[in-house]
């Protein structure tokens, strides 16, 4: 799943924690790279009990981290990156076939 705001897609990780972030937008979770978390915006949903941002989303219902309410989750279309909206991103098919010819040895293609 790519980064919600820029369309930025996780690298293998290293080890220790992930910098990405989770959140919830419009009752889908979605993912935030740590360049994007620098953002003063970052348009997400927050709790209605407590205001906080820390939410997951996970089998139809909504959990604050924060407060621990729990919600059923609407349903709603996700909206696609905002990079994708904004500014040509590659196709994932051309990020993988230049992932495999960088393994492969293989010259890139024209």
């Amino acid at each position: 799943m790519p980064c919600y705001r820029c369309g930025a897609r996780q690298t293998d990780p290293v080890r220790g924690a992930s910098p990405w972030k989770r959140g919830v937008r419009h009752e889908t979770q979605v993912l935030i790279c740590p360049d994007c978390q620098r953002a003063p915006d970052l348009d997400l949903d927050t709790c209605a009990t407590c205001g906080s941002t820390t939410l997951i989303c996970r089998l139809g219902d909504v959990e604050c981290r924060t407060c621990g309410t729990v919600r059923p989750a609407a349903r709603t279309t996700p909206d696609p990156p905002l990079a994708s909206r904004t500014a040509t991103a590659p196709d994932l098919s051309e990020e993988v076939a230049a992932a495999l010819d960088r393994v492969l040895g293989r010259r890139p293609r024209q």
